[in-house]
């Protein structure tokens, strides 16, 4: 399998969250939203079609798992997930706890005020569950 190192912006905006040979999790530095970012380790995957079938599914559990996971420690009105890849071409997904009273409600994130750099972990992140087995801190 061909080496994958994690685009150098998703690297620079976001933080470890944990990783396995699947896929990496990271945190996205704004302190606006609670928002967690999946990025497959596969070469030259721009797409989540381009993934292999079993790997499609495989993405899909991850996704859902932290979407359910987001949603449980923060108590969000909506979770929001996306694969837009304009501006990093890598696959990643997007998965974005939103409220009523957040500053971009009820438009998209994207694009829209100014990021709130974060340095520091976020008190929701510490108490996100992560399933047994399937990644590690």
């Amino acid at each position: 399998m061909t080496a994958v190192i994690l685009h150098e912006r998703l690297a620079a905006d976001t933080g470890a969250v944990a990783e396995d040979e699947f896929c990496w999790i990271r945190w996205l530095r704004d302190g606006r939203f609670p928002w967690l970012v999946v990025v497959p380790r596969r070469a030259d995957i721009r797409e989540w079609h381009q993934l292999a079938e079993e790997e499609q599914h495989r993405l899909l559990r991850v996704v859902n798992g932290l979407a359910a996971e987001l949603e449980r420690v923060t108590g969000a009105d909506k979770i929001n997930i996306g694969a837009l890849g304009n501006l990093v071409p890598q696959l990643h997904v997007h998965v974005i706890a939103r409220f009523r009273d957040d500053p971009c409600w009820p438009g998209p994130v994207w694009g829209q005020g100014v990021p709130q750099p974060v340095e520091r972990t976020p008190r929701w992140l510490a108490r996100l569950a992560l399933p047994e087995g399937v990644w590690t801190r």
